[in-house]
C-alpha cells in the first residue's frame, strides 16, 4: 500500500492504538529549554521519577537569555532561577546541556540541525511551538506543552491523535528577491491561520526542491502559524549533504532514502501555489495570515481592531511606511544563509532605521559569520551585532519594542505585544528587513539586488 511520508513515520513510531483513543507514540528526540522544562523536572521529582532516556534528550538556553555583552550576565531574577532549575534537572539526569557560556549554546531549533541531532524519519518534540522547523529534514516534529514535556521525560512516549495530511505543492521557480519566507507568508495568507488545523503539511514541488536546507527550515518553522500540527519536506541529496560531517549525524544516509511519499499515495487535502508568480511578502496585521505582497494595498476589509492596533489604514500601501526597529534573527531566520542575505543588501550602505538588531541563532553561526566578515558589514552599516538567543522574537529577554514602535522582523509571530507591549510587528524576509533598515521605512529589497 502506497504511503505518504507522514504515514511512514507515524506507523513506525506507534506503540499502541486503541479505538477512539489517542495513540501512544514513541519519541526519538526531545529538545528542552529553560522556559517549559524546569516545571517538568519538578513534576518528576514530586513523583519520584527519573528521565527514562537521557540520551534522547538535549537541552539549551535560548528564550530568556539576554543577547547583550555576556560579561553582564542574566540580570532578571526569574530568568536566573529558570536557568538554574534547568541546569539542576540536566545535571541530576545526566542530560546533554548547552548552557550559558557553552560554545554550543544557541536557539534550540538552530542547534538541533547544525549538530546533526535532527535526522530524517525521527519523531521530535520540544516545549516550543516552532519545533516544526525540524520537519525540513523529513522528521515528524511538533511542539508540546509542559505536562507533555514531563511525560516524554518520564516515558519517552506521548499521547497523540493522528492528524490528517495536506500536500502543499509550490510549483515553478522563484523570481530574484523572492525567498522561502515569502513562500510561507504567502501560504498562510492564502489558507489562513486555521487552514492547516488538524493536518500535517508536506511541502512538495520544484520550488521547494530548489531550496537549501536553511530555507526549508524557514518554511517548516512557520507551519504552526497556519494552524498545522507539523510540516514536512522529504529528505534528498540536499538534506544528506547538509548533514554530512555533523557531529551527531550518521556516517551513511541510505536508511533515510525511503522517507518519501510513495507514488500513488493520497493526501486528505492539496494546496497549490505558483512559485513563479510570488512577490516578496510582508504582514500588516496582528497574525501571520494578515500578509500581502510588499507592493500591495492593505485590504479594506481588514478588521477595525487590527488596523487600530497597527495604526494603519485599509486601502493604503505599506511600502514606504516609516519604521523604528529592524530585527534580523529568531529560529525562523537567524542561520548563516539568512545573515548572508541581509549582509548582501547592507554591504557598503548605512541604515536609516533608528535601531537595527542582528542576532545570530547560535555561537556556531556567530563564529561562521565573523569568519566571513559579515559582522563587520553589519556594524559598518550601523547595526547592532548581538549574542545568540531568541532575542526580540518574543521579548522575554530585555530585547523589546516600546509602545507604538514599528518593527520589520524576520521572526514568526506578529501578535499584539509579542515583541513588547504596544509594539507593531511587520513580518518579512531578511532581504526585506535589510532593505527597510537602509531606508528607515518598509522597502522592496529587489531594487538592491
Amino acid at each position: 500500500m502506497a504511503k505518504t511520508l507522514f504515514e511512514k513515520i507515524w506507523d513506525e513510531h506507534v506503540v499502541l492504538t486503541e479505538p477512539d483513543c489517542p495513540s501512544v507514540l514513541y519519541i526519538d528526540l526531545q529538545l528542552i529549554h529553560e522556559v517549559t522544562s524546569p516545571q517538568a523536572f519538578k513534576g518528576l521529582r514530586d513523583r519520584g521519577l527519573k528521565v527514562r532516556r537521557p540520551d534522547r534528550t538535549v537541552a539549551t538556553v535560548d528564550h530568556i537569555i539576554p543577547t547583550h555583552d555576556p560579561k553582564i550576565g542574566i540580570l532578571d531574577p526569574l530568568a536566573k532561577n529558570l536557568v538554574a532549575e534547568l541546569t539542576r534537572g540536566c545535571e541530576e539526569n545526566k542530560i546533554t546541556f548547552y548552557g550559558v557560556g557553552s560554545h554550543d549554546q544557541g536557539i534550540v531549533h538552530v542547534i538541533g540541525p547544525e549538530k546533526g541531532y535532527t535526522q530524517p524519519g525521527m519523531t521530535i518534540v520540544c516545549g516550543d511551538s516552532h519545533t516544526s522547523t525540524h520537519g525540513a529534514f523529513g522528521a515528524l516534529a511538533f511542539g508540546i506543552g509542559t505536562s507533555e514535556v514531563e511525560m516524554v521525560l518520564a516515558t519517552q512516549t506521548l499521547l497523540q491523535k493522528k492528524p490528517k495530511t495536506m500536500e502543499v505543492r509550490v510549483d515553478g521557480a522563484l523570481k530574484k528577491g523572492v525567498t522561502a519566507k515569502d513562500i510561507i507568508l504567502a501560504l498562510i495568507a492564502k489558507i489562513g491561520t486555521a487552514g492547516g488545523t488538524g493536518y500535517c503539511l508536506e511541502y512538495r514541488g520544484a520550488a521547494i526542491r530548489a531550496l537549501n536546507m536553511e530555507e526549508r527550515m524557514t518554511i517548516c518553522n512557520m507551519s504552526i502559524e497556519a494552524g498545522a500540527r507539523a510540516g514536512l519536506i522529504a529528505p534528498d541529496e540536499t538534506t544528506f549533504k547538509y548533514l554530512e560531517g555533523k557531529p551527531f549525524a550518521p556516517k551513511s544516509f541510505e536508511k533515510f532514502r525511503n522517507y518519501v511519499t510513495d507514488e500513488g499515495a493520497t493526501f486528505d487535502a492539496t494546496v497549490v501555489i505558483d512559485g513563479s508568480a510570488l512577490e516578496p511578502y510582508i504582514t500588516y496585521g496582528t497574525h501571520p495570515g494578515a500578509g500581502m505582497p510588499i507592493t500591495g494595498i492593505i485590504p479594506k476589509d481588514t478588521p477595525v481592531k487590527m488596523l487600530e492596533y497597527m495604526g494603519l489604514e485599509g486601502g493604503k500601501p505599506l511600502l514606504g511606511h516609516p519604521i523604528d526597529v529592524v530585527f534580523i534573527g529568531s529560529c525562523t531566520n537567524s542561520r548563516i544563509t539568512d545573515l548572508r542575505a541581509a549582509a548582501s543588501v547592507l554591504k557598503g550602505r548605512k541604515v536609516k532605521a533608528p535601531r537595527v538588531m542582528v542576532v545570530p541563532g547560535s555561537h556556531i553561526v556567530k563564529d561562521q559569520a565573523e569568519a566571513e566578515g559579515l559582522h563587520t558589514i553589519f556594524k559598518d552599516a550601523g547595526c547592532e551585532w548581538r549574542e545568540p538567543g531568541c532575542s526580540m522574537c518574543l521579548a522575554m529577554n530585555g530585547d523589546e519594542l516600546k509602545p507604538g514602535q514599528y518593527c520589520v522582523s524576520t521572526s514568526n509571530r506578529n501578535f499584539e505585544g509579542r515583541q513588547g507591549k504596544g509594539g507593531r510587528t511587520l513580518l518579512a524576509s531578511p532581504l526585506t528587513a535589510a532593505a527597510s533598515a537602509i531606508e528607515g521605512k518598509v522597502a522592496d529589497a529587489r531594487r538592491y539586488l
